[in-house]
């Protein structure tokens, strides 16, 4: 099954953006950006020293998703997603593609990271967020975070949310560094909230030469 383009549609303009459409170099630590640069660059490197490329989801990408949330397994998810059936990934994703705002993350042709806000009409909008099996501790989740908040900074949203279960501390360490509050509880899972006006999310849109901790 292929996602059809006439399903999808950006708003924005970086889906089809390359390397070269940002800049020319992969060194990026001094960029003090320019007018036409997203809201937060798109160029990191792992911690590997990597290079990786984060863009908005096009209909092109839809085949190389599929393949990496093949390589997910049951004790990846999150209240159920994503779902292992090949069928119910397909219909899953057809919803948040086609109702949510969607950012992947690339390594070379490969995509190793996605990151969903959705649905995109509402003003409280879910957040999820999945990376690749053997990219995992590699800081790509974190850079997703960083940049799904660049970007709906601008979106009026009032906040996130998301939902991680109690045992998977780790990503509830990362959430709480970026700014993320436990809004509430049940036995299972913690729920968490980032209010947009907060002054980190507008730290994350900060071009590389003027970033500290961000």
């Amino acid at each position: 099954m292929m996602y059809g383009k006439e399903r999808y549609s950006s708003e924005h303009n970086f889906s089809n953006m390359t390397t070269s459409d940002v800049c020319n170099i992969w060194d990026n630590s001094e960029c003090e950006g320019t007018v036409d640069c997203p809201p937060r660059c798109p160029r990191f490197f792992d911690k590997k020293g990597r290079p990786m490329m984060v863009r908005e989801f096009n209909s092109n990408n839809y085949s190389p998703l599929i393949k990496m949330y093949n390589s997910l397994e049951v004790d990846d998810q999150t209240m159920g997603v994503p779902p292992q059936k090949t069928k119910a990934l397909e219909q899953w994703l057809d919803y948040i593609l086609s109702e949510g705002w969607n950012l992947i993350a690339n390594h070379d042709d490969r995509i190793v990271g996605h990151g969903a806000v959705t649905p995109q009409s509402e003003d409280e909008p879910e957040f999820v967020i999945f990376v690749h099996r053997e990219y995992r501790d590699r800081g790509i989740g974190t850079e997703l975070v960083k940049q799904v908040l660049a970007y709906t900074e601008s979106m009026d949203y009032r906040n996130i949310v998301l939902d991680v279960a109690k045992t998977n501390q780790r990503a509830i360490s990362v959430y709480e560094s970026l700014g993320f509050d436990i809004v509430s509880e049940t036995p299972m899972y913690k729920q968490m909230q980032m209010p947009l006006q907060k002054p980190d999310v507008q730290a994350f849109q900060q071009p590389p030469a003027d970033r500290e901790a961000y």
